[in-house]
């Protein structure tokens, strides 16, 4: 990595090679802040691009990991976590539990622990991309491995 690695690209890299998860960070200067972008740069299907989406159930934040193809049900990650309906948190909220910003939240690393839930249709890539801390930074990996270093539980969170 080189002097100019991004502080929080050292913190996803550094908690990577805690949980055992070798990545590569790619850097893309034009941006993946949406899953649409990240997709179009690296040269992927939109399905393989992860959102990590932060959410509250019952005041519990919570993280989402779900295809860049699909919408989450609010409903569904709410029964996911054993609470009523999962609600929205503001910008200050996710960076609070994460320490990242919106559009760069990784999938581990967080500044707090949260309950992971994983969306079952990124099991289908050989593999999926997702935030590596910026705007701008991404890595690619395999997504059994992404549920196993995040503990997240798999269930169906798509919006039909």
């Amino acid at each position: 990595m080189s002097e100019t690695t991004h502080p929080n690209v050292r913190r996803v890299t550094d908690a990577a090679d805690a949980l055992g998860l070798a990545i590569e960070v790619r850097r893309f200067p034009e941006g993946t802040k949406t899953a649409a972008d990240a997709a179009a740069a690296i040269g992927v299907e939109v399905g393989q691009i992860v959102k990590s989406l932060v959410f509250s159930v019952d005041g519990e934040v919570v993280m989402a990991l779900v295809a860049g193809s699909n919408q989450l049900d609010e409903r569904k990650l709410g029964a996911a976590a054993g609470g009523g309906k999962a609600r929205r948190v503001d910008a200050d909220v996710v960076r609070e539990a994460t320490g990242y910003p919106i559009g760069g939240v990784p999938p581990f690393g967080h500044a707090t622990t949260l309950r992971v839930f994983v969306d079952p249709d990124l099991l289908a890539y050989d593999e999926v991309w997702a935030a590596a801390g910026t705007w701008n930074d991404v890595f690619g990996t395999a997504p059994g491995a992404l549920v196993t270093a995040t503990g997240g539980q798999v269930v169906d969170l798509r919006r039909d």
